[in-house]
């Protein structure tokens, strides 16, 4: 008699589980931009495919999404959105400047080597 085989987590799944585990790492009063987000989440240049996975997330979910920004920090979502206004409201609540719908990279930027211990 074989065991049932238990069908091995698809790669869609296991992607998105490594997205959503090093975006709760992002500390609060840090911003990544979507290529950052995908490389430190080893998914190598999937920037585009990081703004999809994140624009499907329900509206109550915990995750951070609003700390990933597009690159040279420049926020992505429109001005005036409900999505993006939200994002703004919620980096300025953290302390993080947003002039000219854009973030300073060089001071808000998360930099994980040296947030390690």
């Amino acid at each position: 008699m074989t065991e049932p085989r238990q069908d091995p987590p698809d790669e869609a799944q296991i992607r998105r589980t490594a997205l959503y585990s090093t975006l709760t790492q992002v500390p609060e009063g840090k911003v990544v931009s979507y290529g950052q987000l995908a490389e430190l989440a080893g998914l190598g240049r999937a920037a585009r495919w990081v703004g999809r996975t994140l624009s499907q997330l329900p509206g109550d979910t915990k995750l951070p999404w609003h700390r990933v920004i597009g690159a040279g920090g420049k926020i992505s979502l429109p001005v005036g959105s409900p999505s993006g206004d939200e994002q703004r409201a919620r980096l300025r609540t953290e302390g993080i400047t947003v002039q000219n719908n854009r973030v300073d990279i060089r001071r808000h930027g998360w930099r994980p080597v040296e947030h390690s211990g």
